[in-house]
């Protein structure tokens, strides 16, 4: 019997010439990362350990995103303890206006490859999946040891297979179909299991929409979400990738726990409502609720291609005046990139706040806290209530497009709402 993409990756890293789901394992890793606010506790126990130096300085990151630029005195403390440990171990490290929020940056600077083990102190750590590793969040305490160590131990996660097929239709990419997928299997569908994606529209999907669909794999409880490697992401990776590393694929007789197929021809832009990303519904089934702000941005929908997609919604047009906008680049190379094309100047002439890269709104950090009864439309990955400030606030989850057309609707919409047409 085969093993599935997560069995082959772990069990090459444990030198065992298989495992199987259930099995408790000590495996080697490749990466681990922390950020400012799970860094301080792991660097505790890293201290407690009484080990001199990390396993492998190029192979652990220190990563300020979370409420970076500082808000308050408690954060910069976070930050200087972070700062002052990466920069005396020699770890990878990026201050603010070089680095960005740590699930786009590690991957688009080649730290996080292909067949590899990634753990972070962070849940959506899965966002690597998409390269084909297995990458997942752990407590700070367990990576603490992992950058003592380079090991870590965990049970062998059951592997669900999700084929999808068909083409998708405009304005529809990672997004949506990952909120379809967590609608129909529900946010405890895929608990500590490794979400395997699979077929025709994956394939079509560019990068950048496929580490999104990855990186939302927590929402479903999953331990990891992987894809296996193809043409795109060797590409994608070739361009960027630090050291050498080793692709892995799933036999063609892997066992799953479960496998589901679906076909995304009739998927339209989906959104999920308050207060579960498993309330997903197809945007013409979601209520036209007025709103009073959108964030667009995060590790989930940040990135460059997102970015013009908002902004060729927003181009030429105005943000409701009873709205506010914010728009986030995920990392600083992506904010050049962003104004360089013009971008940032859409947005704010269209009356969005943008601003330097960081998490900042999405997890209610600062930046965008809702009062109590409004609303915001979120290109984020969660919505659960307080993520993004008052308990009775409400966040709605879509993709750029509709958080662009929400945007200058003053509601919740679509952008053929605002425009009239298919993408250009």
């Amino acid at each position: 019997m085969g093993m599935t993409l997560a069995e082959k990756i772990l069990a090459a890293h444990c030198d065992r010439q298989e495992v199987r789901p259930g099995e408790l394992i000590n495996c080697q890793v490749d990466f681990v990362l922390a950020n400012d606010v799970t860094a301080p506790l792991a660097i505790e126990q890293f201290r407690k350990l009484g080990v001199p130096s990390v396993f492998d300085r190029q192979r652990v990151a220190m990563i300020p995103d979370h409420f970076t630029p500082n808000k308050d005195i408690k954060s910069a403390e976070n930050a200087k303890m972070m700062k002052e440990f990466a920069l005396e171990q020699g770890l990878v490290y990026y201050e603010q206006g070089r680095g960005g929020v740590e699930h786009a940056l590690l991957p688009d600077d080649g730290w996080v490859l292909p067949g590899e083990v990634v753990v972070g102190a962070d849940s959506h750590t899965c966002t690597y999946g998409a390269l084909g590793c297995f990458a997942t969040g752990m407590g700070s305490t367990d990576i603490g040891c992992a950058m003592a160590t380079g090991d870590i131990w965990m049970r062998v996660p059951p592997s669900l297979k999700l084929v999808y097929q068909g083409h998708l239709n405009a304005w529809v990419g990672g997004k949506d179909i990952i909120l379809h997928t967590i609608g129909d299997i529900g946010t405890d569908g895929a608990l500590y299991s490794a979400m395997e994606f699979h077929g025709e529209a994956i394939s079509q999907l560019p990068m950048e929409s496929r580490l999104t669909m990855s990186n939302m794999a927590i929402e479903a409880g999953a331990k990891a979400g992987l894809m296996v490697p193809d043409a795109t992401t060797l590409s994608y990776v070739r361009a960027r990738a630090r050291r050498e590393w080793q692709a892995q694929e799933p036999d063609p007789d892997a066992e799953y726990a479960e496998v589901r197929e679906y076909n995304v021809e009739a998927l339209e832009p989906t959104v999920a409502l308050p207060h579960s990303p498993g309330n997903a519904v197809p945007l013409s089934q979601a209520p036209r609720v007025e709103i009073d702000q959108v964030f667009i941005g995060s590790c989930t929908n940040g990135r460059l291609s997102d970015l013009r997609l908002a902004a060729q919604v927003m181009e030429g047009r105005q943000v409701h005046p009873r709205v506010r906008c914010i728009v986030i680049p995920c990392t600083n190379d992506v904010y050049i990139a962003a104004l360089k094309e013009g971008l940032l100047a859409i947005f704010a002439e269209a009356g969005c706040a943008v601003s330097t890269p960081t998490c900042g709104p999405c997890l209610g950090g600062y930046m965008g806290i809702l009062a109590e009864g409004e609303r915001c439309v979120a290109t984020t990955n969660r919505n659960f209530p307080g993520r993004m400030g008052h308990p009775k606030a409400e966040v709605y989850l879509g993709n750029p497009a509709v958080a662009a057309a929400s945007a200058v609707a003053g509601r919740l919409a679509g952008p053929e709402e605002v425009l009239g047409s298919a993408p250009k």
